[in-house]
C-alpha cells in the first residue's frame, strides 16, 4: 500500500510512520515543520519512505503527492498542549480548517481518478469534551453537548469533512481517535510561551511529560493541575500507531469511526504518584500541592474501546509503568542535552 501521510513530522505520526514502514508499506510524508522545527527520525533513510518539505494547505501539491497515493493519513494540524488550546483558540480553528479543506480538496480529486482509495481522518478524543456519557462510544459525538474549545470544535469538523466528501463524493474514509498518546519524541513546539508550573517551566504543556522533568528536575511538592482527580486514559503511542495501521488495512473499518484507547483509567494523581516512585526509588514521601486547571481541563475522559476490538481486533496493551520506564530516561536525556 502506498501512504500520504501529512504532518508526518507530528508526535503521533512519528510512531505511525515507522509502524507503516515495519508492515512493508511505502509512505511518503509531507510536513512543513512548523511546530518542532527539523527533527531526525531513525526511518528517514528508509528505502520505502519519502519526506518531502510543503504546506498541507497547498491543495494543488497535495493534489500531485495524492495522485501517487492509495491512502491518505489526515494527520497535519496546529495541537498542542491545554494552555496552547488558549493562546491560539483562533488560529487553531482557521489553520486547521484550511488544511483539511485542502487535504479533502486533493483527496476528492485523486478518488474521482481512481487511485485513491480511502481518506484517514486523525481525530481526537477532544470531540467528546462536552460529554456526560461514560465510557463514551463512537456516535456519542453526535448525541453529546458540542465541544467548548475551539480545537475540540474543530477536530469534531474534520469528521463532519469526511462524511460530507462521503455523502456527496462518494470518497471512502475512517475516523480515529487516540486518546491521550504517550511516549518519546515531542519536543518543544517553535510557537510555544512559557508557562510556570511552581518553580518549573512547562515545556511541552501535555501532563505526562511536564510531570516528569518537574520531578527530575525536584520539585518537592509536586505542582499538579487542580485537584488531580481528573481521570484520563493514557495511551502510548506505539499502540495508537498499530491501531491506525490495521484500521486502514482493514475493509471493515471502511466508513467506520473508532476510538482508540487503552482500556485502563488513571487520575492526575495515580499518575504523578506514579512518576514520583519511578524517579524517587529511596522512597522519598510523596507530596503535592494544587494548582488553578485551565478552563478546558476535561474532569472525564473515558472511552469506550470495545468497537475496535470487536470490529478491528484491536487492543492497547502497553501499562502506564512500561511507558513511564521509557519517557523517564528519553527525558533525563532531553534535559541534560538542554534540549527542554
Amino acid at each position: 500500500m502506498r501512504v500520504l501521510v501529512t504532518g508526518a513530522a507530528g508526535f503521533i505520526c512519528g510512531y505511525l510512520v515507522e509502524e507503516l514502514l515495519n508492515a512493508g508499506h511505502e509512505v511518503v510524508g509531507l510536513d512543513n515543520f512548523s511546530k518542532y522545527g527539523r527533527v531526525a527520525k531513525s526511518y528517514d533513510a528508509h528505502p520505502r519512505y519519502r519526506l518531502v518539505e510543503g504546506d498541507a494547505k497547498d491543495a494543488r501539491h497535495l493534489a500531485e503527492l495524492a495522485a501517487d497515493a492509495d491512502q491518505i493519513v489526515a494527520a497535519a494540524a496546529m495541537i498542542g498542549g491545554i494552555s496552547y488550546f488558549h493562546e491560539f483558540a483562533f488560529d487553531l480553528l482557521a489553520e486547521n480548517e484550511r488544511i483539511l479543506a485542502a487535504t479533502f480538496e486533493a483527496a476528492i480529486r485523486a478518488h474521482k481518478a481512481r487511485t485513491l482509495q480511502r481518506i484517514v481522518v486523525l481525530s481526537s478524543s477532544m470531540v467528546f469534551e462536552s460529554t456526560t456519557q461514560f465510557p463514551t462510544p463512537e456516535g456519542a459525538e453526535r448525541t453529546s453537548p458540542p465541544p467548548v474549545s475551539t480545537y475540540g470544535f474543530q477536530k469534531l469538523a474534520s469528521e463532519y469533512f469526511a462524511r460530507g466528501a462521503w455523502e456527496q463524493y462518494r470518497l471512502p474514509y475512517t475516523i480515529l481517535r487516540p486518546f491521550n498518546c504517550v511516549g518519546i519524541g515531542e519536543r518543544r513546539a517553535v510557537r510555544d510561551t512559557d508557562v510556570m508550573s511552581g518553580n518549573v517551566k512547562l515545556a511541552l504543556s501535555h501532563v505526562v511529560p511536564d510531570l516528569v522533568q518537574k520531578v527530575l528536575k525536584g520539585q518537592d511538592p509536586l505542582h499538579i493541575l487542580g485537584d488531580g482527580s481528573q481521570v484520563r486514559h493514557y495511551t502510548y503511542g506505539g499502540d495508537l500507531a498499530r491501531g491506525i495501521r490495521i484500521a486502514m488495512e482493514s475493509d471493515r473499518a471502511v466508513n467506520e469511526d473508532f476510538n482508540l484507547s487503552t482500556a485502563a483509567s488513571t487520575t492526575v494523581l495515580e499518575l504523578a504518584q506514579a512518576v514520583w516512585s519511578k524517579v524517587h526509588d529511596d522512597g522519598r514521601p510523596f507530596r503535592y500541592v494544587s494548582d488553578p486547571p485551565f478552563d478546558h481541563d476535561v474532569q472525564m475522559r473515558v472511552p469506550d474501546v470495545r468497537k475496535a476490538r470487536d470490529v478491528l481486533g484491536f487492543a492497547a496493551t502497553t501499562t502506564l509503568s512500561e511507558m513511564l520506564d521509557e519517557v523517564i530516561p528519553w527525558i533525563r536525556e532531553e534535559l541534560e542535552a538542554g534540549r527542554l
